[in-house]
């Protein structure tokens, strides 16, 4: 009896066996079409710009080239307002399926150090995608300025100290931190205009009423073609192949000198892994298309295309780089 009463047990923990392992192999076949369904309806990327902008035109090319990829539309909704915290705090509390995208900046790296009160918190809110491109700015100059380089405008700001003065495009801007960073690291002091936005900065810089404006490329592209600006240098530490002739400020005798503008796209924190991975694949195939090569020439765009901890450690830098700049700076939220 006492052997009979094993082999039924035994028998039992066999059958629990096979109905346990029978579970999980059900468990993940409900599993995976869920992932391989992704995506299953239309994507938004948020922008917290808006429209016409370079932000808006870089999320606008990414939409339509992933639409074809991903199988669904993507498409662009504007949110603007409090220097990118409004769109960007709309991602940090969506749901993290996926749905719901960030096409971040060059804010969003500064903020934190501008803002101590972010409704959001840019490291643990939001999961990277993928780096997209990075981005230089120009120094720029009237073309009737005594000023043709680089080394003239250190010498010309040494002699007149506080005299001569540079365009910015609202506080913590590219265009703002860029010439901040010229000043420590040239020791040279030039007074701040801030405008709202680069058309009205670049009007008074037609018009002789401001010096120089460290300016983006889609801003300036057109007019240093047509010789209404002279271009002095690009901020990023290599050449740009968009401006090949035009040597980079750390070259031109400040070095050390690098600033420069990226794109990122971003997902609320904690959306699956394998959405990560689709979307992050997607991304690097739509940089190599053609769109986006003709935007590498039209935007002064350096393609970038990497993985999520690409994105990841890039911000990082940026962030404590831009932290001591503003710090230094006394730079204050207007």
């Amino acid at each position: 009896m006492q052997e009979s009463k094993v082999t039924y047990l035994s028998g039992a923990h066999r059958r629990l066996q096979i109905i346990v392992a029978a579970m999980s192999v059900l468990a993940a076949l409900a599993v995976t079409p869920v992932r391989a369904e992704y995506p299953a309806k239309t994507i938004k990327i948020v922008v917290p710009f808006s429209s016409g902008g370079g932000t808006d035109i870089i999320a606008r090319t990414l939409a339509q080239e992933i639409t074809s990829d991903l199988g669904k539309p993507v498409i662009i909704e504007n949110k603007p307002g409090a220097g990118t915290v409004i769109g960007t705090q709309v991602v940090a509390t969506s749901e993290p399926d996926g749905y719901t995208l960030l096409l971040a900046s060059f804010a969003h790296a500064v903020n934190p150090s501008l803002n101590s009160k972010l409704p959001f918190d840019p490291r643990k809110d939001f999961a990277a995608v993928s780096l997209i491109a990075r981005s230089l700015n120009i120094v720029v100059v009237n073309p009737a300025s005594k000023i043709k380089s680089i080394a003239d405008l250190i010498a010309e700001a040494k002699a007149n100290p506080a005299k001569l003065n540079y365009g910015t495009f609202g506080t913590g801007t590219s265009a703002h931190l860029a010439g901040e960073l010229f000043k420590s690291l040239a020791n040279v002091n030039l007074t701040t205009v801030s405008y709202r936005g680069a058309a009205p900065a670049i009007t008074d810089l037609l018009g002789g009423q401001i010096d120089v404006i460290f300016t983006t490329v889609a801003s300036a592209a057109s007019l240093i073609g047509g010789g209404q600006l002279r271009a002095l240098a690009v901020t990023t530490a290599e050449r740009s192949r968009a401006f090949p002739d035009l040597p980079t400020v750390a070259e031109s005798g400040v070095p050390g000198y690098a600033a420069e503008s990226w794109y990122g796209l971003y997902a609320p924190a904690k959306t699956p892994a394998p959405i990560i991975e689709r979307l992050n694949k997607a991304v690097a195939k739509a940089v190599q298309s053609p769109a986006f090569k003709r935007l590498e020439s039209n935007e002064g765009l350096i393609m970038v295309g990497g993985a999520p901890e690409e994105l990841d450690r890039y911000v990082r830098d940026e962030e404590e780089r831009w932290r001591k700049v503003i710090k230094d700076a006394n730079v204050k939220v207007e």
